[in-house]
C-alpha cells in the first residue's frame, strides 16, 4: 500500500487497526440486515415456487408466465439499480430499505386480488423496483460492506445466517398458510409480516457508514497524531484501495465478473424457479417439498457462513468456484430427482452452491474495488446481470409448456455453470490505478 504521509511511526501514535474495546455498532447493522434477509424469504423470494402450482391450477396460467413474472422483477431491478447503488453510497439504507419493504408488501397484497397472468407479471415488476430480495440485493448487502474491511468476510457470514433462519420459519409457514386459507390470503399475511419486521428495524437502527457516527470500519481506533498541545485524531489508512467507478469500468476483471454473474444468473433462473413445481408434477408431497426448500436455504446460509470464515485463508474466487461446482452437481441431481431422498439431496447441494454464490457476490466487488463506491459499481453492472439472468426462467417455462419436461433446458443450465466456473477461477484481482481512492 502506498505511503500516505501520515505519522504512523510516532511513539505517541496508537497502532493502526487496533480494535476498540467498546461494542462496534457495525454488528447492529449486520443484525438488522440478517433480519431483513430472513423476512425476505417470505416476500416472494424463496417461497415463490410454492405458489406456482396452486395459482396456475386456479387461474389457468402456464409455467412460462411465472417465469416472466420472475424476469419482470429482475428487469425492474436492473432499471433502478444504478440509481439505488448511487443513493446507497451517499445516503445509505435507512430510507431505502423501508421503502423497499413497503413497495414489495403492497404488491404482495395486490396479488391476492389478481385474476390474470399479466397482473402477476406487472406486480412482480413493482416488487423489483428497489430490489429487496435475492442474494445480491443492494439495500441489504451494501450497508454491511460499508461498515467492515478486515472483518468483511466474518460480517457477511453472520449476515447470511438470517436466510436459513427465515427459510426455516417462513417457507414451511407459507405452505401452512396456503393449505389453511388459500394462496390469496397467504400473500396478504406474508406481506404484513414482512412490513411489520423490516420497516421499524431499518428506520430505527440503520446508519450509512461508520464515519457518519464518528467511527471507523471494523471498530478500529483512530490514529493519534501528536502536536505541540494535543493529540489530533486522524483516520487510519484502510487495508484496501477504493476504486473510482470510471477506473473500475476500465478493468477486464470487472467485465469478466459481469459475465460470470450474468451467465450464472441465467443458469440459476433456468433451474431454480421451476424445481418446486417440477417436483410436484412428479407426485412428491407438497409439504415435504416446502421442507426441502427450507433446507435448501439452511444449507445456503451455512455455506455462506463457512466461506466467510474461510476467506482469510483462501481466495474468494477459489471458494466461489467451489460453490459454482456444487450448483452444477445439484442441477444434475434435480434432473433425476424422482424420489423424496434425491429431491432433498438436490435441494441441499443446491443450497450449498447458492451459499458460495451469495458469499462471492457480496464479497468480491468490495474485495476487488474497495468500499467507497461499491454501491455505485454494483448498481451499474447489475442491470446486465439481471437482464441476462431474467431470460432463464421464461425460457425454461416455454420449454416445459412445449415439451412437458424441463430436462433438456436444465442440461443447458449445467453446461453454462461449468463454463463460468472456469472463467471465475481465472479472474484475478485488478491492479490498482494511481487515481483510485486510498
Amino acid at each position: 500500500m502506498a505511503d500516505t504521509g501520515k505519522p504512523q511511526d510516532s511513539a505517541d501514535s496508537q497502532s493502526i487497526g487496533e480494535p476498540s474495546q467498546r461494542f462496534f455498532y457495525g454488528w447492529v447493522i449486520v443484525g438488522v440486515m440478517a433480519a431483513a434477509g430472513a423476512v425476505s424469504m417470505a416476500m416472494g423470494a424463496l417461497n415463490f415456487g410454492l405458489f406456482i402450482k396452486p395459482m396456475g391450477d386456479e387461474l389457468g396460467i402456464g409455467r412460462s408466465t411465472f417465469g416472466w413474472a420472475q424476469s419482470s422483477r429482475q428487469v425492474a431491478s436492473s432499471v433502478t439499480s444504478p440509481g439505488v447503488g448511487w443513493f446507497l453510497d451517499r445516503f445509505g439504507s435507512r430510507v431505502m430499505l423501508p421503502a423497499a419493504a413497503l413497495i414489495t408488501g403492497g404488491a404482495m397484497i395486490a396479488l391476492a386480488f389478481m385474476d390474470s397472468g399479466w397482473h402477476l407479471i406487472a406486480l412482480f415488476a413493482v416488487m423489483g423496483l428497489v430490489g429487496m430480495s435475492g442474494p445480491g440485493a443492494l439495500v441489504t448487502s451494501v450497508p454491511v460492506l460499508k461498515w467492515f474491511v478486515r472483518d468483511r468476510g466474518k460480517a457477511i457470514s453472520f449476515m447470511a445466517l438470517g436466510m436459513p433462519v427465515g427459510a426455516m420459519i417462513f417457507v414451511p409457514l407459507t405452505q401452512v398458510f396456503i393449505d389453511a386459507w388459500g394462496w390469496r390470503q397467504a400473500w396478504v399475511i406474508l406481506a404484513i409480516l414482512g412490513i411489520g419486521v423490516i420497516v421499524p428495524l431499518s428506520s430505527i437502527f440503520v446508519r450509512r457508514q461508520p464515519e457518519d457516527m464518528g467511527l471507523l470500519p471494523d471498530g478500529a481506533k483512530p490514529l493519534m497524531a501528536a502536536t505541540d498541545d494535543e493529540s489530533t485524531p486522524l483516520p487510519p489508512p484502510e487495508d484496501e484501495v477504493s476504486w473510482t467507478v470510471h477506473d473500475a469500468m476500465r478493468t477486464s476483471a470487472l467485465w469478466r465478473l459481469v459475465i460470470v454473474f450474468s451467465v450464472l444468473a441465467l443458469a440459476i433462473g433456468i433451474v431454480a424457479v421451476h424445481r418446486i413445481p417440477a417436483f410436484m408434477d412428479r407426485g412428491l408431497d407438497a409439504t415435504l417439498i416446502s421442507l426441502a426448500t427450507a433446507f435448501d436455504a439452511v444449507c445456503a446460509g451455512l455455506a455462506t457462513f463457512a466461506f466467510g470464515m474461510l476467506v482469510k485463508h483462501f481466495s474468494g474466487r477459489f471458494l466461489g468456484s467451489i460453490g459454482f461446482a456444487l450448483l452444477a452437481i445439484a442441477s444434475v441431481l434435480t434432473i433425476y430427482a424422482t424420489t423424496t431422498f434425491i429431491m432433498f439431496l438436490s435441494m441441499a447441494v443446491f443450497g450449498l452452491g447458492i451459499g458460495g454464490m451469495m458469499f462471492l457476490q457480496n464479497f468480491i466487488w468490495a474485495d476487488y474495488f474497495g468500499r467507497a463506491n461499491v454501491g455505485s459499481i454494483r448498481g451499474l453492472v447489475m442491470p446486465i446481470n439481471l437482464a441476462v439472468g431474467g431470460i432463464g426462467a421464461p425460457i425454461a417455462g416455454y420449454v416445459h409448456d412445449a415439451t412437458g419436461s424441463y430436462d433438456t433446458v436444465w442440461w443447458v443450465g449445467v453446461g453454462l455453470i461449468v463454463a463460468i466456473t472456469a472463467l471465475l477461477a481465472t479472474t484475478p484481482p485488478p491492479q490498482a490505478p494511481e487515481s483510485s481512492q486510498r
